[in-house]
């Protein structure tokens, strides 16, 4: 049976790999020997006692941060359903639940980012460079990136096959039969 689908003409070629998808393994594995060699020197420099009290403080300071951010975010969501009104974008829950996630980590490097994080003109900062970047990533996306993503469907068969679709709603097929199940909401 055909699917109308072209095959490709050599299937030996894999696709060229991303340039996030090569380093961030890397980067990770520097990360993680930074974080070791930094612990060995100041364990050897303040003893593994001394150490094992900083990782534990990071742990309970980090999970207390993310608790109130949490908490902050859920009271500014219920005040703005009760309001009627959308969340609010602003106050940082975000980054502070971030940088406890990053206290949380075992490591003296990630302590020091989740403590940055923790900053209001840090987070102010981080926050207006990110909404720029995803505002000008947005932008810069053409037709056929995420806008029609919702559109498009794909079905992978057994034999590794992408058959490509589209989502078509009843309205766009001029459908005018009823719908048979009464409504959820009165």
């Amino acid at each position: 049976m055909t699917t109308g689908a072209q095959t490709p003409t050599s299937l030996g070629t894999r696709p060229r790999r991303s340039r996030l998808r090569t380093f961030l393994p890397l980067g990770l594995a520097a990360w993680l020997v930074l974080e070791i060699w930094l612990l060995t020197v100041v364990a050897g420099a303040a003893g593994g006692f001394t150490v094992f009290l900083l990782l534990l403080a990071g742990f309970l300071l980090g999970s207390v941060v993310i608790k109130r951010a949490g908490r902050r975010a859920f009271q500014n969501l219920n005040e703005a359903l009760q309001r009627g009104t959308p969340p609010s974008s602003g106050g940082g829950s975000g980054l502070m639940m971030l940088g406890g996630l990053l206290l949380m980590i075992p490591g003296l490097v990630s302590d020091a980012l989740g403590l940055l994080l923790l900053l209001p003109p840090v987070q102010k900062a981080v926050g207006r460079y990110t909404e720029r970047t995803l505002d000008r990533k947005l932008r810069a996306a053409g037709p056929g990136s995420l806008g029609d993503a919702f559109q498009q469907a794909r079905m992978h068969r057994p034999d590794g096959k992408v058959v490509q679709g589209e989502v078509i709603s009843r309205d766009e097929r001029g459908d005018d039969r009823q719908d048979r199940r009464p409504p959820l909401t009165q």
